[in-house]
């Protein structure tokens, strides 16, 4: 067994890990990021980089680099429930530097956080590298275990922090008990090729016992099937071939390009969940993003939440751990500042999924649009939707500088 010592260690390498390793390298911390896999390349993540988080690439002076990367943008969504159509979202009027949704593959969003961190001598990544426990002294957490392809690793921390996802490993380790409530779909992503023809606005097409949303990435959709809850095995036994026809059904203009999902090993299957921890840390560890709060795929804000929590627990523990001592009053003081933030995201999506979703997948009684979503195209009520979506509640803003 190989022993490190280290400031802070990161168990997760997804968007909280990396952003967070990142701005405490940038502080001057030492921090240690352990990621399982070899690489970032995972297809159907999230992919959706809102105004929030494109703010804080602008506050801490990436957003011009960041753009350089291959990726489409959207300022507003549509949605057609039946026969209505309903425009959800204006980012025109945010007061943010990017008035749009950022699409592009999250690997790419990791591995331009990775590149700018090895700038900076106490960011330390390791890839291939899987966290198995934790180790403790009492009843405090000091460090983990972790596996790599050629040996065992001890890493002995200051505080250990948990952004190792919904399944996280940390989390069942810890103990530490969660709410959990419920999504009653599940989704299976796939992408088709996109022409000039197609229609330009990322589109959510919802009928009678089914839903297709559909995110424009340039020359191809990537597109979001949505289910009800534990039938994803049901779906596949009818075959590829109703499946097709079920897509067609929805996006007709895709009838011609079906032959492009030759098998099922070209469909992912998304597990949708909505949970959040009672207590995001115990002495010695903190957990945020997915691993302290599943969202669920509504809006696409999981991976923006999951910055945001990143940024605040920068700004409040960057500090402490700088002297090398953190408190139990701190970490609890990350989860008072993002708790609030995610219980509001957590109601407004599970509210949609109770009324809108939940109805139309059933595929009983007449499909309606719900009066909250048809308010939604009120003037006075317009803008709301979009800030909510592309801002969430109370964002974040770097406050955690670099030493002089």
């Amino acid at each position: 067994m190989t022993t490190i010592n280290t400031t802070c260690v990161i168990a997760g390498g997804g968007p909280a890990g990396m952003m967070l390793g990142f701005l405490l390298a940038r502080a001057g911390v030492p921090v240690t990021v352990i990621e399982k896999h070899k690489d970032f390349l995972r297809d159907f993540r999230g992919d959706t980089v809102h105004p929030s988080t494109l703010e804080i690439m602008y506050e801490l002076g990436l957003l011009d680099d960041f753009l350089k990367l291959p990726h489409s943008q959207v300022d507003g969504f549509r949605m057609e429930i039946g026969n209505d159509r309903v425009k959800i979202g204006n980012f025109k009027t945010l007061p943010t530097h990017c008035k749009f949704i950022a699409l592009m593959p999250q690997w790419d969003f990791l591995n331009f956080l990775a590149d700018r961190g090895k700038a900076y001598r106490e960011f330390d990544l390791r890839m291939c590298t899987e966290a198995t426990g934790l180790t403790v002294d009492g009843n405090r957490v000091t460090g983990l275990r972790a596996k790599t392809p050629d040996d065992t690793l001890e890493i002995r921390a200051a505080l250990t922090i948990g952004c190792d996802g919904r399944h996280s490993t940390l989390r069942e380790c810890a103990g530490l008990e969660s709410d959990n409530f419920g999504a009653p779909m599940d989704v299976l992503w796939f992408r088709v090729t996109r022409t000039r023809e197609d229609p330009d606005e990322v589109v959510g097409h919802i009928e009678k016992g089914r839903m297709l949303v559909m995110l424009n990435r340039s020359d191809y959709w990537q597109c979001a099937y949505v289910i009800p809850k534990g039938v994803a095995e049901a779906v596949k036994r009818q075959g590829l071939d109703k499946f097709r026809e079920a897509i067609v059904a929805l996006a007709p203009f895709l009838r011609g390009r079906m032959g492009e999902i030759e098998g099922w090993e070209k469909v992912r299957l998304l597990t949708a969940a909505v949970d959040r921890l009672r207590r995001w840390w115990k002495p010695g560890l903190l957990l945020v993003g997915d691993a302290a709060h599943a969202m669920s795929p509504i809006g696409g804000v999981g991976i923006n939440l999951a910055v945001q929590d990143a940024v605040a627990a920068a700004n409040i523990l960057g500090e402490p751990l700088r002297r090398g001592a953190v408190i139990d009053g701190t970490l609890e003081a990350v989860q008072k500042r993002r708790e609030f933030p995610t219980r509001v995201i957590q109601w407004v999506q599970i509210m949609m999924q109770n009324n809108l979703i939940a109805p139309a997948l059933s595929g009983s009684g007449q499909l309606k649009t719900p009066l909250f979503v048809k308010m939604i195209e009120w003037p006075i009520l317009n803008r709301l939707p979009g800030r909510l979506l592309a801002l969430g509640v109370r964002p974040e803003h770097v406050r955690l500088n670099a030493p002089a």
